[in-house]
């Protein structure tokens, strides 16, 4: 009998064992199909590898950009957690147009592990506030432009008019290089056009990269991210 009862626990064991052995894979598993489904297998830039192809997953270079009080802010000051880091601007029509899901996404999955992150490649904040207005609550009256930019204090009074509470992301500011389009940081990661998005998880690697917007309030977005905050 004791025979039969060691045999018995050995199985038991060899079951949990391999149990235990499977659930990290099927999760790992269920991450790569979420997040192929939402193309997120997009490559990286070689700029960001030396020239060198970039296979995911891949440390995401740091930077530091400013925050709307002109406070550096760096990319490594959020190790530990999740980020999703959206790279945008407000002359970019496609990414007006993805914000609204990127703020519900952002509202839903808003836990203390968890950081959104719009990096604006704009000149000025009064340019990234309004297109804020615009895509978030449009038809929110925004003040006239004065010599092509409206007014910073302007800007910020039809902001917190329009969106009292604020959003549900982060937004800093990354300047372009003299009258270029696409911002400093932006362009350090090889980026030509916006929107693109980086998943970036706690250790600070790459684990997923989309190119173009996403509509980030699908079960499969959701997938996607969820399987990287949960391990």
């Amino acid at each position: 009998m004791l025979l039969v009862g060691g045999a018995v626990s050995a199985v038991g064991i060899g079951l949990l064992v391999t149990f235990l052995w499977m659930v990290p894979n099927a999760a790992a598993r269920e991450e790569k199909a979420a997040c192929r489904g939402l193309l997120g297998d997009q490559p990286l830039n070689p700029m960001i590898c030396n020239g060198q192809p970039c296979p995911l997953p891949r440390p995401a270079p740091d930077f530091t950009a400013q925050d709307h009080q002109g406070k550096p802010v760096r990319l490594s000051d959020f190790r530990g957690k999740v980020v999703l880091l959206n790279f945008w601007a407000s002359w970019c029509g496609v990414c007006k147009t993805e914000k609204p899901a990127l703020n519900a996404m952002a509202n839903e999955m808003a836990r203390d592990d968890f950081a959104v992150i719009a990096l604006a490649s704009d000149h000025n904040w009064s340019d990234v506030l309004i297109a804020l207005v615009d895509s978030l609550a449009p038809g929110s009256p925004v003040p006239k432009a004065e010599g092509g930019v409206v007014p910073l204090p302007a800007a910020l009074d039809a902001y917190q008019r329009a969106l009292p509470r604020g959003v549900p992301f982060k937004v800093f500011i990354d300047p372009p290089a003299g009258d270029g389009n696409i911002g400093q940081i932006t362009a350090s990661w090889g980026i030509k056009a916006v929107p693109e998005t980086a998943l970036i998880d706690r250790q600070g690697n790459i684990r997923a990269y989309f190119v173009n917007k996403r509509d980030w309030t699908t079960g499969v977005a959701s997938t996607c991210i969820r399987s990287v905050l949960d391990e």
